[in-house]
């Protein structure tokens, strides 16, 4: 339930404070995203996430995260006719992904296509403006279909090529269930991608931070971020929101179900962050935006279950500061696009390829390679021993 907070630990030798996880460290300076935890407050550059929400697109947003304005009308159309000319990708990545197992979990084939890239676009020329536009544009266009690609190869079927005459997020559900979404569809997925692409500091987002900083390109930054990512203490939770939704099966089983997790300390899945003490505002939108879905497609009878936990948990965990996140409508609306389960934290990637990219270009701008220090625990100075006298390591 919600993030644990480790008591900070003072080193007596060096007088060094030890904050685990580094909560509440800062360690870069960023314009990119601002949180506002006790107000529930999110924003890009700036523009509140709500207006972004309401009023621009996916692509429009990823702009302006990575560049720092919201484009002309001009420029938004020239990066959206070069992301839209650049959705292909080799068929050489395609056959690479046909021999993965199709067992394999989509984050992991995600992590490895990515990576390949670096081998099709090996020139690392990060002070050059046009090498970093084409980068940005290559990893905007091309997760998406390598996405939907794998889904389909694991299937045993061959990928579908992207139909250019299809927006950004229309073309992936297109790429990714075979029929062209409707258009409520295709928006609401779209908005999804912009709640979802960037957030400060979190996991991936360092990860792709310290990679920037040695300098590697940027198809590696991308990698490290997908493998981040992967965890499930940070992409996943979606997927076991819906797990545990079913699991309770109705809402008059809230009630049981949340003191049983309290007494025995279990996790309540979507609730609790780190940055927030109120519900988060991307899960205010998330819930507004399956509601309009059902409105349009029909009802998840799991809805009714999350409202009923999220009623029920507002008295016993809300006044600990813990409220519904990002994961807990998420899933609900992932599902009604007919996107599968295991493809829910691929779909985050998606939208967080556009903040990792802008932390990437903010990393470049005043780079200084990450090395922070430790405290040492293990054995002080001792003698060597001879391998004859070496009692067993396990202790046996």
């Amino acid at each position: 339930m919600g993030q644990d907070r480790s008591a900070d630990i003072h080193h007596e030798r060096s007088g060094i404070v030890f904050r685990p996880g580094l909560e509440g460290v800062p360690v870069t300076q960023s314009a990119i995203c601002d949180i506002d935890g006790l107000q529930g407050r999110l924003a890009y550059r700036g523009y509140p996430l709500e207006e972004m929400a309401a009023h621009s697109t996916f692509l429009e947003t990823t702009y302006l995260l990575i560049w720092g304005e919201l484009p002309s009308p001009q420029e938004l159309r020239d990066f959206e006719a070069e992301v839209q000319m650049h959705r292909r990708v080799s068929f050489r990545v395609r056959d690479m992904m046909k021999c993965f197992p199709a067992t394999g979990h989509p984050m992991d084939a995600l992590q490895s296509s990515a990576a390949s890239l670096g081998l099709f676009y090996s020139r690392r020329a990060i002070d050059d403006p046009q090498y970093v536009y084409d980068a940005v544009v290559r990893l905007i266009a091309k997760i998406p279909t390598m996405v939907a690609a794998f889904q389909l190869i694991r299937k045993g079927q061959d990928p579908i090529q992207p139909r250019d005459d299809l927006a950004y997020s229309a073309n992936f559900l297109y790429m990714l269930t075979e029929r062209e979404p409707d258009p409520l569809a295709a928006r609401i997925f779209d908005r999804c991608l912009i709640l979802h692409a960037e957030h400060s500091l979190n996991a991936s987002t360092f990860s792709a931070r310290v990679t920037a900083s040695t300098l590697t390109d940027p198809y590696a930054v991308v990698a490290s971020a997908v493998g981040t990512l992967a965890g499930p203490l940070h992409g996943g939770a979606n997927e076991d929101v819906l797990a545990m939704l079913e699991e309770i099966g109705h809402p008059d089983r809230a009630a049981a179900f949340l003191e049983e997790a309290m007494a025995t300390k279990r996790k309540v899945m979507g609730f609790g962050h780190r940055e927030y003490r109120v519900k988060d505002p991307r899960a205010v939108i998330l819930q507004s935006l399956a509601e309009e879905m059902f409105a349009r497609f029909g009802k998840d009878e799991m809805y009714d279950v999350a409202r009923a936990v999220e009623h029920e948990a507002a008295t016993r965990l809300g006044p600990k500061g813990i409220y519904p996140n990002v994961d807990f409508y998420s899933g609900l609306v992932y599902r009604k696009l007919g996107i599968p389960r295991d493809l829910f934290t691929p779909v985050f990637a998606i939208s967080r390829v556009a903040g990792w990219l802008a932390h990437w270009r903010e990393q470049l701008g005043a780079n200084r390679i990450f090395r922070p220090s430790q405290i040492y625990t293990g054995a002080k100075a001792r003698s060597w021993i001879h391998g004859e006298d070496r009692a067993p390591a396990t202790g046996a």
